[in-house]
């Protein structure tokens, strides 16, 4: 008897291991939240009052092009670290911004719940991609920084995020049609 219970405790662990996504979350709940995160940039956008260039930080299309053929673990970890890095921008000073503070915190909620739960669907430490680290790093600096936090660069920075927020998207359902 034991001996069963020991293997079909084995065969379930490795069949939940071995799935490209064991996780049951993804398929309910994140498309959901993503759509309700793109929605509340919207809200933003219309509370914005300025209308803005585009920004001359470069897009890193290359890192998402990379893990879009990771496997589905690096997958899982680099669309956490995006949502991690939105929301730590995010946490800077807006003040400057015709924003609703109760939107930008709802935001919050939303991007912090969709990276905590991804991250519970990976297996292992994380480890962060330095190159998309540099890139956030490069935004808070060139845009928000040098232009002091302005309506501007909130405009600017909000048009970047829903960018990656479509990507991100696009990389974690990928992995249900995997």
């Amino acid at each position: 008897m034991l001996c069963r219970m020991f293997s079909v405790f084995v065969c379930l662990s490795l069949y939940s291991s071995a799935s490209s996504l064991s996780c049951r979350w993804v398929d309910h709940k994140f498309s959901h939240l993503s759509r309700t995160s793109m929605d509340l940039l919207d809200t933003l956008a219309h509370n914005s009052t300025n209308s803005t260039e585009d920004s001359e930080n470069n897009f890193p299309n290359n890192l998402y092009s990379q893990a879009s053929k990771a496997s589905a673990e690096d997958k899982l970890r680099f669309s956490v670290q995006i949502l991690e890095e939105m929301a730590a921008l995010f946490e800077e000073d807006h003040s400057n911004a015709s924003w609703e503070e109760q939107t930008v915190d709802h935001f919050l909620i939303v991007v912090t719940k969709q990276a905590d739960s991804l991250h519970s669907c990976s297996h292992g430490h994380k480890r962060k991609n330095k190159k998309l680290q540099m890139y956030f790093k490069r935004l808070s600096h060139r845009v928000l920084e040098q232009m002091g936090h302005s309506a501007e660069s909130w405009e600017l920075i909000r048009k970047e995020m829903k960018a990656h927020l479509m990507k991100t998207d696009q990389l974690v359902l990928s992995l249900l049609s995997n």
